[in-house]
């Protein structure tokens, strides 16, 4: 029995990833429900409910209760944390502080709701932080220093693009192109090209096969996959190249660039000096496409680096305040007092 615990929380349109003081990430899931419809009862979480995706009767909906890195379903959010939260791996205790990323440039009403999410969770105190700062925290990079580092991180719904110096963010960009994107296009594109259908599943293991953003030198990817045919809806299976995955997603990939050109532009002179001599930090599970930082070096012309481990840097940063929140409570935002009584 504990009489406080500290947690930090990534939730992200694609996972939750928890990290514990003292015991590090002790959570990695799927941000997934599955649900009976006919019940309104919550079937699956997690990654027994990612297996359902679009294998699912009819009465049963697998679904993302995070879309674009904020909450669109309240309720099933709400569920999914409850049941990781009350897990085994976090101790009992009379309070808990968490602290939980989130984009940039969220409203005031959706910054709230991810308060009330954890407030509703048994929060006592609930600090936000934005995750490219999250990001950089854990990179060891030295945001106290009055020079400027460009922060990217590609996730599944968003990507969220940051420039920071002095332990706080100077201008920031998310857009709505990402990963999911990604998969979408991927799914367009066998669709209409391929003539045949496929699953965001199958989508997503094209991408991680056969994805690239450049073409790859001596090598040729190829994946045979299977779905239904469009023309007599029967069973078939087509060889996808990474030629073809290549120009599906590179629009995409062209509209991050776009921002990334747009965030510059609006940056102060000597921090975009500071950043020609620093680079560009990649992280997120897209920084993981083949060939993404080499594109991004050639078309913005700044080195780039693609951040250590980077699927779980922003936990693992904000894990890092959490271990010592008293020393880092200027990086995040106000202390939200849920009746706490130590207050």
């Amino acid at each position: 029995m504990l009489l406080k615990k500290v947690i930090s929380i990534d939730l992200g349109t694609n996972g939750v990833r928890c990290y514990l003081k003292g015991k590090g990430i002790v959570v990695d899931e799927p941000a997934i429900v599955a649900v009976n419809n006919r019940t309104n009862k919550m079937v699956a979480v997690g990654r027994s409910a990612k297996t359902m995706l679009d294998r699912t009767p009819s009465h049963i909906n697998a679904l993302r209760p995070i879309n674009h890195g904020v909450i669109a379903d309240f309720d099933m959010a709400k569920e999914m944390m409850r049941v990781f939260l009350r897990r085994s791996v976090f101790p009992w205790s009379f309070f808990t502080d968490i602290v939980a990323t989130v984009p940039t440039n969220l409203t005031e009403v959706e910054r709230k709701s991810v308060v009330d999410l954890f407030k509703e969770n048994g929060a006592s105190r609930v600090y936000l932080l934005e995750q490219p700062l999250a990001a950089a925290f854990s990179n060891r990079l030295d945001i106290y220093r009055p020079t400027a580092y460009l922060i990217v991180d590609i996730g599944a719904g968003t990507t969220d693009m940051a420039i920071m110096s002095m332990n706080g963010i100077v201008v920031s960009k998310r857009l709505k192109v990402a990963g999911d994107y990604f998969n979408h296009e991927i799914i367009k594109g066998v669709r209409e090209e391929l003539q045949m259908y496929i699953g965001e599943p199958t989508a997503e293991d094209i991408k991680l096969a056969v994805g690239s953003a450049i073409p790859l030198t001596g090598e040729r990817l190829d994946i045979t996959v299977r779905g239904r045919d469009v023309a007599s809806g029967l069973p078939r299976e087509v060889v996808v190249k990474d030629t073809i995955v290549r120009s599906w997603i590179s629009p995409g990939l062209e509209n991050i660039e776009d921002a990334l050109h747009d965030l510059i532009e609006v940056t102060p002179p000597e921090l975009v000096g500071d950043i020609y001599k620093n680079g560009i930090y990649l992280c997120g599970g897209g920084s993981l496409l083949r060939g993404i930082d080499e594109l991004f070096k050639k078309n913005v012309g700044v080195d780039v680096t693609i951040m250590d481990e980077p699927l779980t840097c922003v936990v693992r940063g904000s894990g890092m305040i959490a271990e010592n929140l008293s020393d880092h409570k200027h990086l995040v935002d106000t202390a939200v007092v849920l009746g706490d009584p130590r207050t």
